[in-house]
């Protein structure tokens, strides 16, 4: 009975997951990453206008984003973004799965993305970098 639970709950190992950097909502971003910076982190990448930031110590990395929690009604306790060897693949394996996801969606920031919610209301973005346009 074990094994076959265990069997039914992982994916085939056909492909991977390369990383997870996990994403923090906070109330003021240049406070956040003055705090982490104090605490040996470095910012990688930043943007003013959209409150979010890349930080990295070494080779973990943390992104703070203020804009999270933009709407009040459904605060995040957490978001973790996902980076799936093939984010098309992982999207068609999570339905197949039975897990409710909307269509993926080529974000602003170049990336090609779905969203989830964990049964505790903490967000999954999942996805990967978009093609280069020619």
């Amino acid at each position: 009975m074990r094994r076959q639970v265990l069997e039914n709950s992982v994916m085939e190992r056909t492909m991977g997951m390369t990383r997870l950097i996990p994403m923090l909502p906070v109330k003021s971003m240049p406070a956040s990453v003055a705090f982490y910076e104090r605490l040996g982190f470095s910012v990688e990448r930043r943007n003013d206008e959209w409150g979010w930031a890349l930080l990295r110590f070494d080779d973990c990395r943390l992104m703070v984003d203020q804009s999270i929690n933009a709407h009040p009604a459904a605060p995040r306790q957490s978001v973790l973004y996902l980076y799936p060897d093939n984010v098309e693949e992982y999207h068609r394996r999570v339905r197949g799965m039975g897990v409710a996801a909307p269509g993926l969606q080529t974000t602003f920031y170049g990336m090609v993305e779905f969203r989830i919610d964990d049964p505790d209301g903490n967000q999954l973005w999942i996805g990967q970098a978009a093609p280069a346009e020619g």
